[in-house]
């Protein structure tokens, strides 16, 4: 993002950012693969860096297949619903990826409930509960490439959940104290 971002405004004059997500109109199409690595300037670029390292990172923990699905899942299911419903604005960035990023993670914890992805979920709220404010609609801000990406990052973590083991109810040794009907007794 950086070097594209670099050569962008040195070589070609901000003529890359043009090469967005053009909602409903065919030249839009390809800018759904290349939205993300495009930047208005250096401080768009500098305000998706951090957060797409952190969240990235902490979807990459669970393996690069899961990133990987995560991360083009994000790109391209969001991508194209920014196409096809949002504004007629171009729309550039790499923040629908983050914002996919924190679907994925919020999602996992809830859907798994396992402690590693609870985990995972409470540090992307602690560090990125504000992104929450990239929902509402603002000028010059794609709040539906967020909208969209946090959906499709959200879709994926529920797809490639991992299934919670199976609990035989019956088995006294199964249940937890929280299940029954008077957990004082155990």
């Amino acid at each position: 993002m950086w070097t594209i971002e670099l050569l962008d405004t040195v070589l070609f004059d901000d003529w890359f950012q043009s090469g967005g997500i053009h909602p409903r109109q065919a030249d839009g199409l390809d800018g759904i693969v290349w939205a993300p690595m495009l930047h208005s300037d250096f401080g768009h670029v500098f305000s998706n860096t951090v957060p797409l390292l952190v969240m990235g990172g902490l979807v990459s923990v669970r393996g690069f297949k899961y990133w990987a699905i995560v991360t083009g899942s994000v790109v391209a299911v969001g991508g194209f619903l920014t196409w096809l419903l949002a504004d007629g604005t171009n729309h550039i960035g790499a923040s629908g990826v983050v914002f996919g990023y924190f679907g994925a993670l919020l999602s996992a914890a809830w859907f798994e409930r396992k402690p590693a992805a609870l985990g995972a979920a409470l540090i992307s709220i602690f560090l990125y509960s504000g992104l929450v404010a990239g929902f509402v609609p603002q000028d010059g801000i794609s709040w539906e490439g967020h909208l969209f990406g946090f959906i499709a990052g959200a879709v994926a973590a529920k797809l490639l959940a991992e299934p919670r083991p199976y609990r035989d109810p019956d088995d006294p040794g199964d249940v937890q104290p929280w299940e029954l009907d008077e957990p004082w007794l155990s």
